[in-house]
This record gives C-alpha cells, structure tokens and sequence, in this order.
C-alpha cells in the first residue's frame, strides 16, 4: 500500500507539473496530429488544415447537448429540495475512505445505467460529500467521481453495442456493409465476459481508489469559496415588487402548468417505448429543474448560475472536431492516420490476441477521436474486416473497440469537462488519480479479452 501510494503521489505530481490546461492541450493534440498527418500519409499541410476546417463543426450538436447536460444537471440540482437530499445522502459516509469508495461506487452505478446522467451527477455528489466529509482529499473525490464514466460503454447507454443492437442501413453503413443484421444485446452488453469484467471494475475500482488517498500533508481540500454560495443579483431590478411583470416572474402556477406540459410528453415518451438518450435526458432535467425551483425566476437565476460552468465545452469542442477531421481525411485513394494506426495493429494479430489488440488499438485512436459514434465509424470497417478473416466474432470486436474508447477517457479532458466545471478544478488536478483508474481498468480488461472471450 504505501509503495502504491508513492507511486500515485509520483503521478499527481506529474500532471500537476506537466499537464496544461485542457484547452492548452487540446491546441498540442492539435498540432500533433497535424504533423503526423503530414508525414505519414503523405498530404500536404493545407489538406490537413482543410481537413480541419471540414470537420469544425461536426459536433456542433453534440456539443449543444454536452452543454445542456452540463447547465440542466447543475440548474436541477441547485433546487432546494436536491440539495437537502445530497447534504442528507452525504452525510452517511463517517471517514475519507467510505467517502470515496460511495462516490465512486455510486459514479459506476449511475454511468453504466446512463452515462450522460452520471457524468454530471457523480460530480454534483463529490463536491457535496467534501463540503461535510472533512480531510478528504477533494483531487481524489472529483477523480472518483469522473472515474465512474470508464464503464459507461458496457452499460444501457453504450453507443456501440446499441448501435449493434439497432440494425439496418445504420449499422450497413457504419460497417460498410459488414455487417447488416442486428445484434442482440444479450451477446454484447449482457454477455458472459462482459458482465464478469464490469462486475470487477465495479467491486474494486471504489476500493482501489480508497486506498491511494493521500496523507494528511498532501490533502488538498475543497476551495472555502466552493463552499459559499454567492447571493443572486436581480436581473432587473424594480422600484416596486407588486408589479404584473413580478406577479408572473415569481408565479408558481406558470411554473406548474408548463412542468405539466413537459412531464406529459415525457411520460408519452417511454409509454410508446422511448430509450434513454441525450435529448430526453435533458428535457427531464429541464422540466424537474422548472417544477423544484417553483418559480421562473428561481430557474432563470439557477440557469444563468450553471451556464458559467459551459464555456469549455463551447471553446474546446470545435478544436476536437477539428482533430477528427484530421484524424479521418486522406487523399483520395489514399489512407488516413486513424486507417494506418489500426492496420499497424491487425498485422501482429492472430485469433487468440485479436480482441486485446482492438481495444488497444481502439484506445490510443481515442485519445484523438474521443467520440464512441465516431471512432466506431472510421474503425468498425478495418477491425471487423480483419477479425472475419481470423474467425473472431464481431460483437467481440465491437466490444474491444467499446472497452478502448472508454477507457483511455481517463486521461483524456473531452469528457472530463463537465464534471471540472462543476468541480471548479482543472484537468491536471484530477488526472494523476484518474492514471491509477486507467492502469486498473487496463489490465481488467485486457486479461477479460484474453481469457474469457
């Protein structure tokens, strides 16, 4: 224990140091693959700035809805009836230890349920059990918290395996013909090495993770300014409250019958057999964060509070859809990095290592292209093409594939974003503890794809 403790002091340290801010980093992952595209692929630098250009805006939607997911959770759980209900909740764990092995528990639970729930509710949790729990390392809990998210791949929300399970011209297209049946959930989320290898994270991770809290010296506690919530200036300010203008801002009839108006269609929603996704996500919490705040103009405050908190997904997003850009473009004829880095790695392959290497393989392109929709794209073709010919099935493949987009997140600040914003902290606070969840993971996974499939 204490040389494992050294060692993840030895990592925070490290990224402490070493790592940049996220959108300085962003600019250097930038740059990297910039050159690499040049001088592997033979393309010149305005292809790849082009190629930039091209793919700017490709997660302009997506990040609409990351920014929404962001400002909605945190304007949802700034109600008064949530917040007594986390101060409530937080207040069980009695040491540091249980604190982080709840959140952290709690994160993979609420992750591999829906990742884009837990992502922002796991951090909302954290920064609550450090306002009661005292000692506790804040660093750690906030890594805890975000650690959750590597197991949201495997779970209902999995883009890959859903988008197996989904069939049709989707699936046909996305694996250029491929594959063109559906396949069942029962083999990929739910199947037998699946469930064995998320059982495990889910037991141990929160233990593993209680164990490297650091020592009293090292502790960094939560900022005393986190700790106070600063008072609300009116909007508009007026002369007199008994106007028309204040009946209706601070009216709870308004506010009930428009939570009515949401919630119906919410409830239609499921009743027709609706799923879980980004968009329904954010009109629960849309609609919930109207009705607890009980008036309109508790929620605008609430609203105008959390959008604070979106900025780096709005400056950040467009330079990662840039990198993908990039990552993706080739002559025509040609080859792009995402193609040659995952030929590289079917050449040492064989039937017995094929799935281990995909999701090696699937995680380094991940550090570039972290989107699962997106990167199941470019490399579902190659890896499933590859894996057909030595005989390995293809849900097998996509779920490597799966497992390696999920799991080098932990040191990747794309989607770490929301859960910094809500922490006020930066990437290199958390991503020193987040390495110990890599390596974990790492070698949980590799040795379920060796072993058990």
């Amino acid at each position: 224990m204490f040389l494992l403790r050294k060692f993840t002091q030895g990592c925070v340290f490290l990224a402490a140091k070493c790592l940049p801010d996220s959108f300085v980093l962003v600019i250097l992952l930038s740059l990297i693959v910039f050159c690499l595209g040049i001088f592997t692929t033979g393309q010149s630098p305005l292809e790849m700035i082009n190629h930039w250009g091209n793919g700017a805006w490709n997660l302009l939607g997506f990040s609409m809805q990351m920014a929404l997911v962001l400002v909605l959770g945190q304007a949802l759980a700034s109600a008064s009836i949530i917040q007594n209900m986390l101060t409530k909740i937080s207040k069980i764990p009695q040491s540091k230890s249980a604190s982080i092995m709840l959140v952290c528990f709690l994160s993979l639970i609420a992750n591999w349920i829906n990742w884009g729930f837990g992502l922002v509710i796991s951090a909302i949790f954290a920064k609550e059990i450090a306002k009661n729990v005292k000692g506790v390392d804040y660093r750690l809990l906030i890594a805890s918290a975000y650690s959750g998210f590597v197991i949201w791949h495997s779970g209902l929300s999995g883009s890959i395996p859903l988008t197996l399970a989904s069939g049709g011209d989707s699936l046909s297209k996305t694996t250029q013909g491929l594959l063109t049946e559906a396949i069942p959930t029962s083999l990929t989320i739910f199947s037998s090495y699946n469930l064995i290898i998320t059982a495990v994270i889910i037991i141990f991770l929160p233990l593993l993770l209680s164990l490297i809290h650091p020592d009293s010296k090292n502790i960094l506690e939560i900022d005393k300014k986190l700790l106070v919530e600063n008072e609300e200036k009116e909007i508009i300010s007026h002369k007199s409250d008994h106007t028309i203008a204040s009946f209706l801002e601070q009216s709870p009839i308004l506010t009930a019958l428009i939570s009515c108006f949401g919630l119906a269609y919410i409830i239609m929603y499921f009743y027709k057999g609706g799923s879980l996704n980004l968009n329904i996500i954010n009109l629960i919490f849309l609609f919930l964060g109207i009705l607890l705040h009980k008036t309109p103009i508790s929620y605008i405050k609430a609203i105008n509070k959390a959008a604070k908190s979106a900025a780096g997904i709005i400056l950040q997003f467009p330079f990662y859809a840039g990198i993908m850009g990039m990552m993706n473009g080739a002559l025509q004829g040609g080859e792009s990095l995402v193609t040659l880095l995952s030929v590289s790695f079917t050449n040492f392959a064989n039937a017995d290592n094929f799935a281990f290497l995909s999701f090696l393989s699937a995680g380094i392109v991940n550090i570039f292209v972290p989107s699962g929709g997106g990167q199941w794209a470019v490399q579902a073709p190659i890896m499933l093409s590859a894996g057909a010919t030595l005989g390995v099935k293809p849900e097998v493949i996509a779920m490597a594939i799966a497992w390696g987009d999920a799991w080098t997140n932990m040191i990747q600040p794309f989607w770490a974003l929301p859960a910094l914003a809500i922490a006020g902290l930066g990437a290199k606070d958390i991503m020193g503890y987040c390495i110990i969840t890599l390596l974990f993971v790492g070698c949980v996974v590799s040795l379920g794809f060796l072993f058990l499939t």
